[in-house]
């Protein structure tokens, strides 16, 4: 059962009369976590996008921040939610700008999950059965505390491999071997990314980690501590063992990282 705020239920029941809302992403993974849910977002099939705002209009204000993507965001008794319809991505150009994003409201949920980063993020909540909606075995994933690539297009995003460091170190997760191993071979994609798109996965793993040096290891593991120097300066570093047994500065550093939290 994921907790749904008092003033959005009327608004799912309507969704449900004329499509197919489901509450998407984080939000079922950290219910499924029992973490407090953070931002709520909705996936709305089965409907046009100009039939989702006249629908939404009585309930809220609502800002189309989003016709490209298909998304309005909804305000209701001072909090946003975004509401968007299920949608399609496609590679088209270096960079995470290089995407064409085509919205449509008759993706199945297997495909609308598809392009997800992780299996834990592309589970789905069907608010009105109260079922979760897990093609892609995500709860599986949850439950072994693994964060697993959902299929071979997470190359085509390399900003995932970070979000793969913050989450790990967020949740205390382990890499699958595979997802490390994938994100190995597009390590030459980092100059893709833009100074502010990398701070702010480093943002989240700073302030909302419960175990940072788990985003370390993926570091190490995904061989993308090649792009971040002086962290990567700290391996093999000795120290005196009578004071340090645990080993290398590295080793030392992950410690206090965990103990600091």
């Amino acid at each position: 059962m994921i907790p749904i705020p008092s003033p959005l239920r009327p608004v799912l029941e309507a969704l449900g009369r004329h499509g197919r809302p489901r509450l998407v992403g984080g939000c079922v993974r950290d219910a499924l976590l029992g973490r407090p849910a953070g931002d709520i977002d909705i996936e709305v099939g089965k409907m046009g996008f100009d039939e989702l705002v006249d629908l939404l209009k009585p309930f809220g204000a609502t800002d189309v921040v989003g016709r490209s993507f298909g998304t309005v965001k909804l305000r209701l008794q001072g909090t946003f939610y975004d509401i968007s319809l299920p949608r399609r991505e496609s590679k088209t150009g270096a960079g995470h700008r290089g995407f064409r994003i085509d919205p449509d409201p008759n993706l199945s949920d297997q495909d609308a999950a598809a392009r997800r980063d992780f299996t834990i993020n592309a589970m789905a909540w069907d608010p009105l059965a109260e079922t979760l909606i897990d093609p892609l075995g995500g709860q599986r994933d949850l439950e072994a505390r693994c964060l697993r690539h959902v299929g071979p297009a997470f190359v085509e995003d390399p900003l995932r491999v970070l979000r793969a460091m913050q989450l790990a170190a967020r949740l205390d997760f382990d890499l699958a071997d595979e997802t490390a191993a994938l994100a190995q071979s597009i390590a030459s994609s980092f100059t893709e990314l833009p100074t502010e798109r990398i701070w702010g996965e480093w943002d989240k793993w700073a302030t909302q980690s419960i175990k940072p040096s788990r985003g370390l290891d993926v570091l190490a593991q995904t061989g993308w501590i090649e792009h971040f120097p002086e962290i990567g300066a700290l391996r093999g570093v000795p120290q005196e063992p009578e004071w340090h047994p645990e080993g290398d500065v590295w080793t030392h550093t992950k410690h206090c990282l965990d103990a600091l939290v």
